[in-house]
């Protein structure tokens, strides 16, 4: 019984140059991804100012009192 197959030159897992470079690809789309979604997530929950708080003035650098 004879098989009648073609061996594939470009192979992921035969060409070791190629897959390396690939999976290096890939390292640096994950980690820009990532680098990015971070980025956007502190620009989406930045600081907004300044609220206004009521405080008492008995509690200020130069307190008044009654």
């Amino acid at each position: 019984m004879e098989q009648n197959t073609i061996e594939n030159k470009s192979d992921f897992s035969r060409d070791w140059v190629s897959s390396s470079r690939f999976l290096f690809y890939v390292k640096i789309a994950c980690i820009l991804a990532f680098v990015l979604g971070g980025c956007y997530n502190l620009y989406k929950h930045r600081y907004q100012g300044k609220p206004e708080v009521a405080v008492p003035e008995s509690t200020l650098y130069n307190p008044k009192y009654k």
